[in-house]
């Protein structure tokens, strides 16, 4: 499961980086020292302790928010400017890493719901 984790986080960074050292954007924000530190913690943080369920599902929603929130401390260290916005939508600006934020979130707690509704009767086990 930690291979699907790192893979996933990994293409989820060199799309992001890749998208927004291409895309042409005048859009950045500026994330704080602090916010870059807990982006990457975050990142290690999810690569480490989310495939010790051993969950497909886990491990990917993981891996993808994992990737983002590297991303995100990549491009803060790498543009000096700010992290790139790229993708603008109504008033909106935002790039990939947040796109894979949300998603992996977001699947990341559908498959924790789904396998401790079906690893339930172990949720009762003594430790």
């Amino acid at each position: 499961m930690t291979r699907v984790a790192l893979g996933a986080a990994a293409a989820v960074v060199a799309a992001t980086l890749g998208d927004d050292a291409l895309s042409t954007s005048r859009l950045s924000h500026a994330r704080s020292p602090a916010t870059l530190a807990g982006a990457g913690l975050l990142a290690v943080a999810l690569l480490a302790l989310a495939p010790r369920a051993r969950s497909l599902g886990m491990s990917l929603g993981a891996g993808i928010a994992a990737g983002g929130a590297a991303a995100t401390f990549i491009a803060g260290i790498a543009w000096r400017d700010g992290v790139p916005n790229p993708l603008v939508r109504g008033g909106i600006a935002f790039n990939l890493a947040d796109l894979a934020i949300g998603f992996g979130d977001a699947l990341l707690l559908g498959a924790a719901l789904l396998h401790g509704w079906r690893q339930r009767t172990r949720l009762f086990e003594p430790i």
